[in-house]
């Protein structure tokens, strides 16, 4: 079956018995308790309180209070049948400074909410760093720095001593691109630099970072750990089949995915990619021997998918759409790609404005399999934010994230069908949150969150979800 077709929305689909059915969520994002038990800022606490950094001034001082409330969401995704969950854990409450020994209080929180996970059948998935840098090792230079990939192999040790007895899947970091290139290229993500050398840099150090922690995790946990990276990998599309747009497209390929492919699962960053940020940098803070540190073997490669990148060549000097979906910014978050426009593709939109294009996912988990055979891949994201809102009944019905769930899903089933090695699917997100630099103008939860009372209200798409999660059968949506 091609990605152009389709099949009637009745057919149930069933999924592999050990298939991992979770939701997915990001320390800063939630937890809150943002001074308790010996944690200091991070780069998103600084952010956050940055005048005109984040819609309406909103920050994670509280978030929707997870810290103290874990027991209650572990409750919830008991009720809803999931058999995984994948959380982060905050880098500066394990480790205030970037460095040095481990604060207990901070691992105890983990170490609490991980035996609640094991005592209701939910398996743990730890990501040990979704963008929350401590703040200290930014003054030092962050990640554009080739100590803070030191600190964050250490970071890595420490936490693995922790945890390693009770948590047998690992993702070191999640959405690299971001942090590179959102946080030091076009400023609209922590910690809001906008210089694209830096950019580069970092995403070296990023990979770096990653290979390093793989080591010091596979020296510090049981061997059957699985360990993996979380990448929100591009499904690139040129807006025509001109060879100029196809060269747009290669353009963001490089830069979007192969930076990240290439040096964790390759070995080596991709020619092309060095010869379009030729003019920015020559790469010397590449060293011999960082990209067979980078690349480390692993036992599956996490994606995270939301909608497609559809692009265009345009003339240099002329002016450009900059519609990426990934906020505005007078910088580009795209080094190297001067000439290459960003189009949104027709149709329907979730409320971030991204088309919804299942097929782009099907065809992003065929081709990584295409070009990677035999590496298991796992859906570390998936979802959609809409505008909900609480009923008179006192629920929240949420169908177009139903509907936008059970296609991504589809297309998940059918790349099985076709051969992609997929072993589970975190629906993004478990709790509406603190959406990064929309605050909490966008509700990507599956339970609904009162901001003023942090009541948790499950959504009508989550009793659909749990539904599936409880069956391993794809049913069809609305039928909870």
């Amino acid at each position: 079956m091609t990605a152009s077709e389709t099949r009637p929305l009745t057919a149930t689909r069933t999924f592999p018995p050990d298939f991992l059915w979770g939701t997915a969520t990001a320390a800063y994002q939630i937890e809150g308790a943002a001074r308790e038990d010996g944690r200091t800022p991070s780069i998103w606490d600084t952010f956050s309180h940055t005048p005109g950094k984040v819609f309406e001034g909103h920050t994670g001082d509280v978030a929707v209070d997870h810290y103290h409330r874990y027991s209650e969401d572990v409750r919830l995704m008991s009720e809803l049948g999931l058999n995984a969950y994948r959380f982060s854990v905050s880098w500066s409450r394990v480790q205030p400074t970037g460095r040095g020994p481990a604060v207990q209080k901070g691992l105890d929180f983990y170490r609490r909410l991980v035996d609640e996970l094991l005592a209701a059948g939910i398996a743990p998935a730890l990501t040990l760093y979704h963008w929350d840098l401590p703040q200290e090792l930014e003054d030092a230079g962050g990640w554009p720095e080739r100590s803070t990939a030191e600190r964050f192999a250490e970071y890595a040790t420490l936490v693995a001593e922790a945890l390693g007895d009770r948590v047998g899947r690992w993702i070191t970091l999640n959405e690299p691109w971001c942090s590179a290139f959102l946080g030091y290229g076009s400023g609209v993500h922590a910690p809001g630099r906008t210089d694209p050398v830096a950019a580069l840099r970092a995403a070296h150090h990023l990979n770096l970072g990653h290979g390093l922690a793989v080591r010091a995790l596979r020296s510090a946990l049981p061997a059957d750990a699985q360990l993996a990276v979380s990448l929100n990998l591009h499904e690139v599309r040129p807006l025509s089949p001109s060879a100029e747009d196809r060269e747009a497209a290669r353009r963001i390929d490089a830069v979007g995915n192969r930076i990240w492919l290439g040096p964790m699962l390759e070995g080596a960053y991709p020619e092309d990619l060095l010869a379009d940020t030729a003019h920015l940098t020559d790469w010397a803070f590449v060293r011999d021997g960082d990209t067979a540190a980078i690349q480390q073997r692993l036992d599956l490669l996490a994606v995270n998918y939301y909608t497609p990148t559809v692009v265009s060549h345009v003339a240099k000097g002329a002016a450009r759409p900059q519609d990426d979906g990934h906020g505005n910014s007078e910088h580009s978050p795209w080094p190297g790609a001067d000439e290459v426009a960003f189009h949104r593709a027709p149709g329907e939109r979730t409320a971030m404005g991204w088309p919804v294009d299942p097929s782009a996912l099907y065809d992003l988990l065929t081709r990584t399999t295409a070009r990677y055979p035999g590496l298991p891949l796992v859906i570390s994201e998936n979802g959609a934010a809409y505008e909900d809102e609480i009923g008179q009944d006192g629920t929240v019905h949420d169908p177009q994230r139903a509907a936008y769930v059970h296609a991504h899903l589809d297309a998940v089933h059918r790349a099985i069908t076709d051969g992609a090695d997929v072993r589970g699917y975190f629906l993004w997100s478990l709790l509406d949150n603190f959406e990064w630099a929309y605050g909490y103008a966008k509700r990507f939860g599956a339970v609904h969150v009162d901001y003023d009372t942090l009541q948790r209200t499950p959504k009508s798409s989550a009793r659909w979800y749990s539904r599936v999660a409880r069956t391993g059968e794809l049913h069809a949506p609305g039928d909870a």
